[in-house]
Parts: C-alpha cells; sequence; structure tokens
C-alpha cells in the first residue's frame, strides 16, 4: 500500500449534500427552545462542532446555555436532521472518487464534527459502512472543528503521519483544523463558502465538488 499521500474527507457538504439540511434541522431546534436566529447565521457556523455551534449562536441572543439546553438542542437537531433522510444525497461523483482512490490504493478516511446519529444517515447515502472504512465522529474525540482532533486521529488510524494528509472540506472550519493539524487543506465550494474565503482559511486548492477534486485529482498527491 502507498502511502505517501493518504486523503481526509470532511462528510456534510464535502461528500454529502446535507448542509442545508443541517441548517434546517438546525432552525427547527432553535425555534422549538424559543431562540430565534436568521437562517443565514446559522449557515456560517455549519461544520464546527455542536457545542461550540451553540455556544457562538447563544452568545449572540445574548440567552444563558445550560448543560440540559445543549443537550435538548443536540437532541432536537438530530431528530429534525433524520426527518430528512431522503433528501440526503451524494455529491457528484463523492461515490467515483473515494472508489478511485480505493482502485489506487490511495488511503482515505472520513473525519466529521457530527455525531454517529446524524453521521450515519449521510454514511448510507454514500454507500460507506463505518465498520469497514475509517470513520472519525465528534463522540470519538475531545474536541471537533475547528480544532485538528478529528483529523489528527484520521490520520493515526491510517497509520500515517499528519503530515501526509491531504484534507477535504468544504468550510472554513475544515480549513482551520487542517492548518492547525498541519495538513494541506484541499476546498470545495459545494457547502457553500466562496472561494476566497476557504483560501484564507488556509486551502491551498479550490475546486467545485468531488468530481471536479477527480478531474484534477493529480494536482494535489492522487497519482493516475
Amino acid at each position: 500500500m502507498r502511502m505517501d499521500t493518504v486523503f481526509l474527507f470532511d462528510l456534510d457538504g464535502t461528500l454529502v449534500d446535507s448542509v442545508y439540511q443541517h441548517v434546517l434541522a438546525w432552525k427547527q431546534a432553535l425555534d422549538h427552545e424559543g431562540i430565534s436566529l436568521s437562517v443565514w447565521r446559522i449557515h456560517r457556523r455549519i461544520g464546527m462542532s455542536g457545542g461550540l455551534f451553540t455556544d457562538q449562536l447563544l452568545r449572540e441572543t445574548g440567552q444563558e446555555l445550560t448543560v440540559e439546553k445543549a443537550e435538548r438542542l443536540r437532541h432536537l437537531h438530530a431528530q429534525a436532521y433524520r426527518a430528512q433522510r431522503a433528501s440526503v444525497q451524494p455529491l457528484p461523483g463523492a461515490r467515483e472518487l473515494l472508489h478511485w482512490l480505493s482502485e489506487n490504493r490511495i488511503p482515505w478516511a472520513i473525519a466529521t464534527s457530527g455525531r454517529m446519529e446524524t453521521a450515519r444517515v449521510n454514511l448510507e447515502a454514500l454507500g460507506v459502512d463505518p465498520d469497514e472504512a475509517v470513520v472519525v465522529t465528534r463522540d470519538q474525540v475531545r474536541y471537533a472543528k475547528p480544532d485538528p482532533d478529528l483529523f489528527l486521529a484520521a490520520a493515526e488510524r491510517l497509520g500515517a503521519p499528519i503530515g501526509s494528509a491531504m484534507v477535504v472540506g468544504d468550510a472554513i472550519w475544515d480549513m482551520l483544523a487542517a492548518t492547525r493539524a498541519r495538513a494541506l487543506g484541499i476546498g470545495l465550494l459545494s457547502g457553500g463558502y466562496g472561494c476566497e474565503e476557504l483560501q484564507k482559511a488556509g486551502a491551498f486548492r479550490v475546486y467545485a465538488d468531488p468530481a471536479d477534486l477527480l478531474v484534477h485529482i493529480d494536482e494535489v498527491g492522487g497519482r493516475r
């Protein structure tokens, strides 16, 4: 197995078209708790850990976040997200990209800020079995993005040095985590962030979606 390059993928907005389902699920959860927030403010924080997400959003409203309320919000979000599972689909080229990497013996892993209770919906849509592939979720690390723990854990499970990793993500939180882990960040536009935003956060290359990345895979360490 060639170990000179490994790929570590975010999940939501990177491999699966699910960002806006998460936005709506969080909106529903927050509304249920009587917390009024604009949808665009929620979108800008998708991709960071759920705990940090709620901390930041509630700080904007000036409301107090108790442990009980945080847990209630998390469960309400997960319930609302799972209800949308029928609309969650792989992004163009996502399955083909993972298949190409496997066929060419280039190791890959998935590292997501979501917990398995929501990540499982995405993995099923993608056709990835978490018992067979390397999948690291929020449940398995101390801190999620923008901390580097998820990507460090994923590289360790692949048996690869983090310096050999290409971190692929759609959000600035992925690029910040990649930089802090001392990995190279590849940005995708499929989660709603712009090219300049991703580059400023540390992306050294930016592509439209997984299909576009596959076309240009030789530019980022994937040898055809």
